[in-house]
């Protein structure tokens, strides 16, 4: 039996002979990722542990990788101006961003100029950072969580409870919300200054950033009743968790991730993924985190993929039960 003979068009003999070694390129490429330098964004000012983190996690890519990891400070808007930035970027993987919790916040009482679900490739969450409900000298009777619930409920809307914007504002309407107690939140233009007027007994109760409040909580100006973690902390082993406190279902703290504009190609955003997380797991990493008061958390770009929505629609519920204007429309 003879086989009929097919003729293709010159232009798909063409195309397929070129198929294979274009194929093959692509593949070179990101094998041989990256090739020049890569920039890191961070849409937060110098010095938080936004930024501190992300330094450290362009230090060390650039000494892996082999290319220099540019960080560039971007600020602004709630970090809404730096990750619009990366998420119009070219998806090559020669722009990064740190990304925290403020990304799923902002938009529940904002309008942002990008999709928060799909902006983005989640290369990893690498952290969070946690915090310590404390109270100062007003309130000397008041040495446990119970006794601070059983003071609110006594006094509804009069413990005036310190906070600054953004996540601390979400934070502090949450634990009202998981307490059903009445408090008088009062909204700072920063977390030190809110801190500081619970010390000088201007007001009552606060939830402090764990590092910032070591000094003072060390030095008996600030009575600390729990921290706000699954598990008691190295650096303050004496305050209980909110759970050991009686206070279930309380979720709050300020992750951080990296992130890369959406459509990174998986085998870059794996790359840098792995890269990451061997790093953030090495013991000095964990030491150098435990000391800013933050804790390991590692989540992969499907987990994140999951996270996300969900953290979406807890932030929505409390900013609606909170009243919280809303910028969204």
């Amino acid at each position: 039996m003879r086989l009929a003979r097919v003729r293709l068009p010159l232009f798909l003999l063409g195309a397929l002979c070129i198929a294979p070694f274009a194929y093959g390129a692509d593949t070179s490429a990101r094998a041989a990722y990256p090739t020049k330098p890569i920039r890191l964004i961070i849409p937060f000012a110098p010095g938080g542990t936004n930024d501190v983190l992300g330094r450290m996690v362009a230090q060390h890519l650039s000494e892996t990788l082999g290319q220099t990891m540019v960080p560039d400070n971007r600020p602004g808007f709630q970090g809404i101006i730096g990750t619009n930035l990366a998420a119009k970027a070219d998806p090559d993987g020669y722009t990064l961003v740190v990304i925290s919790a403020a990304y799923t916040m902002n938009p529940v009482v904002l309008k942002v100029p990008y999709d928060t679900l799909t902006a983005l490739e989640f290369v990893a969450k690498i952290g969070a950072s946690f915090l310590i409900l404390s109270v100062g000298p007003s309130l000397p009777d008041v040495n446990s969580v119970k006794d601070l619930l059983a003071t609110a409920e006594r006094r509804p809307g009069e413990i005036v409870f310190t906070t600054s914007g953004g996540f601390m504002n979400f934070a502090t309407e949450l634990f009202q919300s998981v307490t059903k107690r009445k408090f008088n939140i009062i909204i700072y233009k920063g977390g030190y200054p809110a801190m500081i007027d619970v010390i000088g007994g201007q007001a009552h109760t606060h939830l402090a950033v764990s590092v910032p409040a070591l000094p003072f909580l060390r030095s008996g100006q600030l009575k600390g009743l729990a921290v706000a973690l699954p598990q008691r902390s190295e650096l303050v082993p004496n305050i209980p968790t909110l759970d050991e406190a009686g206070v279930e279902g309380y979720d709050a703290a300020n992750w951080y991730a990296v992130a890369a504009p959406a459509g990174t190609p998986r085998a870059i955003v794996m790359k840098l993924h792995n890269e990451i997380v061997k790093f953030f797991r090495s013991p000095e990493m964990l030491k150098k985190m435990t000391a800013m008061g933050a804790v390991l958390d590692i989540k992969t770009p499907d987990e994140m993929r999951k996270i996300i929505p969900a953290e979406i629609a807890k932030w929505t519920k409390v900013a609606i039960d909170a009243g919280m204007p809303r910028d969204v429309k």
